[in-house]
Order: structure tokens, then sequence, then C-alpha cells
């Protein structure tokens, strides 16, 4: 990695009882003055991986290191309250009896007035919240209260700032603006963050670069183009977005299914040979209708709609494709079919290619 690290996390290995590892041999790192996203499955160790990075769990084994300072080794151990480490938490854990000043103004310890009062007054105009400082927690309303959490975890200038299901708690219809606000607020500050979360669209819209932990493991670390446009095995395929698998056999940069043939986003890549081919709905296209009689073409494959799902922007319109089941297809609008319409599926676009191995 070209850019100086703000965290650093190497062979980190912790179990909990009876020998049972939450997190195993893992490893993450994250740029500094980047905010990257750790997404997975409830059980994967997101959440493990954020306590120990913070200091409130000591892990079996590995390293932690935060701004160019281990914190977390061999020997070593600092305690939470000195890794210079911020935490905005799922609701925001203000102090209920402080006033707004007074929570953002908390952990500047050390500081003269003037320097608290001058501090406190910056990070509420940097998160939006300039004239709130007299109010009280509950005057404010959920994303308000997480503005302050931010703005109390920045206003120490931590090494590393963790963000654990910050938005979890909001309104979905709250959740996407308080997401690019607090995106702007770590950017201004320069900060080096970490997101937990369990949601893709959260992840892949908000973050720099995103981690896919499985099993206690980093499955796949990347820019969220990377992880949707190239993933590493089928599963992080279905676990960030929508993907379709298709059984292909690979030879010479292409990879045959039974919707036709398919150019391989990597070229001749691995050997030839049987295996998964990873599409996304939208490289999939609905055509005419089919009719009984009509011949099949030989690049695509005949279907009934089974289900349209309408966001709006577009729709995902399954289709059962005879020979190979259930596919999904992003279309505009839904492109006039109903449940009960016979189509044809024809792929566009590149695929990635995956050979058999473990899961």
């Amino acid at each position: 990695m070209t850019a100086t690290a703000g965290l650093r996390v190497s062979a980190l290995t912790t179990s909990y009882g009876h020998g049972v590892r939450v997190l195993d041999d893992l490893a993450l790192d994250v740029p500094d003055g980047e905010l990257a996203a750790v997404l997975g499955p409830s059980g994967c160790g997101k959440t493990t991986l954020l306590r120990v990075i913070a200091g409130f769990v000591a892990p079996d084994a590995g390293e932690v290191v935060v701004g160019g300072r281990t914190v977390s080794g061999p020997g070593v151990h600092v305690p939470p309250e000195r890794r210079g480490v911020g935490i905005v938490a799922q609701e925001g854990a203000l102090f209920p009896h402080l006033s707004v000043a007074r929570n953002v103004a908390f952990g500047l310890v050390g500081a003269g007035r003037a320097e608290r009062r001058s501090r406190t007054a910056e990070m509420l105009e940097l998160v939006g919240l300039g004239d709130y400082g007299d109010r009280m927690p509950h005057e404010l309303s959920g994303g308000q209260q997480q503005r302050v959490a931010l703005a109390r975890a920045l206003a120490p200038r931590p090494a590393l700032v963790l963000l654990d299901e910050p938005f979890n708690a909001l309104d979905s219809g709250l959740r996407a603006g308080l997401r690019a606000d607090i995106r702007s607020a770590l950017r201004a500050a320069g900060a080096t963050a970490l997101l937990v979360t369990h949601d893709q669209e959260e992840a892949l819209s908000s973050a720099d670069r995103v981690a896919v932990i499985r099993d206690g493991r980093v499955a796949q670390s990347g820019t969220p183009q990377e992880l949707y446009a190239r993933p590493a095995d089928p599963w992080v395929a279905s676990f960030v977005g929508e993907a379709v698998l298709l059984a292909g056999t690979a030879d010479g940069g292409r990879a045959v299914t039974a919707l036709g043939a398919v150019p391989l986003a990597d070229g001749p890549g691995p050997a030839a040979g049987s295996g998964t081919v990873v599409l996304r709905p939208e490289q999939l296209r609905l055509v005419s209708p089919t009719y009984a009689d009509a011949p099949a073409a030989t690049d695509s494959a005949r279907g009934r709609v089974t289900e349209v799902r309408f966001h709006g922007h577009d729709a995902l319109v399954t289709v059962d494709v005879t020979g190979v089941g259930a596919v999904t297809v992003r279309t505009t609008g839904g492109a006039g079919v109903a449940p009960g319409d016979e189509t044809t599926v024809r792929i566009t676009g590149e695929a990635t290619f995956h050979l058999p191995g473990p899961a």
C-alpha cells in the first residue's frame, strides 16, 4: 500500500470461550484520511474487530497500529482512553445531563477554556449544528444526536474514528442524507475512519474502500467499484449487491453458459474448466417476447417472468429460464413485462469466472 496507514491490523486472532475463534488471522489496512467500511453477516466478527481496535478486548495474537503507533501487540496493550480513537455508537450515547456543547467538549481534557470553546464551536459548525450548543440531547432528533456524537468524537483530533452502525436506529428516509453529511464532515476533518455495518448499500455508497469479512477473515478488500465488478468469489458477489450465478465452462477468455457465451473481465484468466460465472442483474437484458414456435437464439434463452419488483428508477425482474432456473434482470421501469409473460434473456458486458474451491 503506497499511502500511509491510518490503521493497520495484522494477523489478528481473538477467541471467546471454548477456544472458538471469532477473528482468525485477520489483516486490514486503512490509508490515512480514508473511510473504510467493514461489511459482513451477523456473527462474522465485525463488532469484535471494532472492540479490539478500540481496546475493549485484548486479542490472542496479532497487532493493531493506529496512526503509526502500536496500540496492541506482543507485550503491548494501550488502554482505550490513551489510544487516540474516537467512537460513534449506534445511538449516539450522549450524556443526557450535559448540553450539546458540553457533550462535544467532554473529551478535550487538558485544553484551556478558550481552546475548548473554540474547538467545540468549530466541530458543531462542521456537523451543521453551530446554533445548537445550548440545547439538551433530548431536544434533538436522532439524526442530530448522531451529528453531535460525531462532533464529540472528532473534537480531540483522534488518529482514528470508529463508527459502530451509526445509522442503524434511524428511519430509512433519514439515513442517506445523514450518511452524506457525516462523510463530508470526516473528509473536512481529514479523519481516518472505520465504519462497521451490515448494510451493503451503506458500505458501497459511503466508503473509500470496503472489507468484506467472512468467518473472522477478510474475504476481500478493495474499492466499492472493485468489489462490485471483480468479486473474489461467488459468496462475495452474492453478499455485495444482487448477483446472478450461472454454471459455465471457461476457455480462451470467454465462458459458455445456458444463457449464451460471455467474455471474461480478466481475459484468459484461469485454466479452462467448469465453474461459476458471476454477472450483475444490469448485465442481463430482456428482449422482445418469444413464442413457443420461435427458435431459440444461440446467445440468449427463453423464460417466463415470475416477479417484478418496482423501485421507481428501475425494477428487478425475476425470470424462470428453461434449464437455468430463476435469474434476476435489472431493467428501466420494468420494461413493460408482468408475471406470466414470456420473454428472452440475453447477456451483455463481461463476467467474472470462478473455478470450484472452498467457500
